[in-house]
């Protein structure tokens, strides 16, 4: 069949841009007046915040204004759980906690200002560890729990699984937390126009999910705030989601100028979402002759500070936890865990990354605990035509097996097993 799209190849849009440098990206935005922002974080992991002092940071010249949680009309926001502070009020959660702001002539007069704030912090224990922090004594980051929620999926009768099998093999893998770690950091400009209406210019993916925060956390109408994105050097999903707008937002309505924030490589590691670590715990039933009869998966997300992302990504993560394999018996339980750590947020495969990496590694030591090929392992087990998930859901039309017979071909893993 010919395709109009598929299989042909087209210029980018944005080509000529790019390979002419005419592309324009959040640093590159200048307008009149513009003030320069840095941002004041937390000294501490966990702590109270007990007072702040600012009068000598106001004094040095060039300082145009500055603002703490008590400038911020409405203060917390969060795609599913409204969790996390514009900036710390009670008390700061993670080491990249924004405490206060400062907008002055230009980035080294903010950076010397915000230096001279002087935060009084009561600190608190913290918890890093999330097994540690799902124990009943453990610290509290928030009130009510560490464990924010717990993922359930059920499909057949698991101890039926267990006792219809031949072996049971167990195994504990670990995610890492990962940094986006994008080529151009975040970087954003505000600016209160001449209609009292705020447009901001900023590197992201989500415009228009933006501006609804914004208009939220600024207690304004929708129609009064414009986001404009302009070119993105790199996102991966971490810029997903609000940063530091709201902030530079804040500053250019308390200094009637525009207000310009650009990360340092500093800032995206110590403030910017990150890849959630994952504990996955696996044991599966299995016949001798490799045919999967049980799965249980327990998956611990390690959220961070705030919840962000974390709960849409454990969904997915749970969905795909028992792997594109056919086993009769799922038992399926994610939680998702506060902890004293950078905040977890999207990032490419969103949850199913590390699962797809723990049910892999999980095959491949079944494989070598039977003493089975681990390719004829999952030919033996993979999804076919008209297969249900553990969810379910029907599909109708999977190709793994001519994909993965296309893969090896390629690799010229044919012959390979035949010498």
């Amino acid at each position: 069949m010919e395709y109009t799209v598929i299989g042909k190849s087209y210029p980018r849009h944005d080509a000529i841009l790019q390979v002419t440098g005419r592309s324009v990206y959040g640093d590159d935005i200048v307008r009149p007046g513009m003030l320069h922002a840095k941002i004041l974080r937390s000294a501490h992991a966990h702590a109270r915040i007990k007072a702040i002092d600012f009068s000598l940071a106001a004094t040095i010249p060039g300082v145009r204004a500055i603002v703490t949680a008590q400038d911020v009309p409405h203060k917390r926001y969060g795609f599913t759980h409204q969790d996390q502070p514009v900036l710390a009020d009670d008390k700061v959660r993670y080491l990249g906690d924004a405490v206060a702001a400062i907008a002055a002539d230009s980035v080294q007069i903010a950076e010397d200002a915000v230096n001279k704030i002087r935060v009084e912090y009561e600190p608190l224990p913290g918890v890093f560890d999330p097994i540690a922090a799902m124990a009943p004594d453990a610290p509290l980051i928030h009130t009510g729990s560490n464990i924010v929620s717990h993922v359930k999926i059920r499909s057949g009768d698991i101890e039926q699984g267990w006792r219809e099998s031949d072996r049971i093999i167990e195994e504990t893998i670990t995610t890492p937390m990962n940094e986006h770690a994008m080529i151009e950091p975040h970087a954003a400009v505000a600016e209160v126009n001449h209609q009292g209406a705020f447009v901001v210019w900023a590197s992201l993916q989500r415009p228009f999910t933006i501006a609804a925060d914004l208009a939220k956390i600024l207690d304004k109408p929708l129609n009064q705030i414009r986001v404009i994105t302009t070119a993105v050097g790199g996102a991966f999903g971490g810029k997903n989601e609000i940063t530091f707008e709201p902030i530079i937002c804040l500053l250019a309505m308390k200094s009637g100028r525009p207000v310009k924030l650009i990360y340092t490589r500093e800032d995206e590691f110590q403030a910017s979402t990150v890849r959630h670590p994952y504990i996955t715990k696996y044991k599966t039933g299995v016949m001798n002759d490799g045919t999967l009869v049980a799965r249980q998966v327990e998956i611990i997300s390690d959220c961070g500070a705030y919840v962000s992302w974390g709960a849409s990504t454990l969904t997915k993560a749970a969905v795909h936890a028992a792997g594109p394999y056919r086993i009769p018996h799922v038992a399926t339980d994610g939680y998702l865990v506060y902890t004293n750590k950078p905040v977890g947020g999207a990032m490419r495969g969103f949850g199913v990354t590390q699962l797809g990496f723990a049910y892999e590694v999980h095959m491949d030591t079944i494989a070598a605990e039977l003493d089975i090929n681990p390719v004829e392992l999952r030919l033996t087990n993979l999804f076919c035509d008209n297969c249900v998930l553990p969810t379910g859901q029907q599909i109708e039309l999977v190709s793994l097996r001519e994909t993965l017979a296309k893969a090896l071909q390629l690799a010229d893993r044919g012959e390979e097993d035949k010498s």
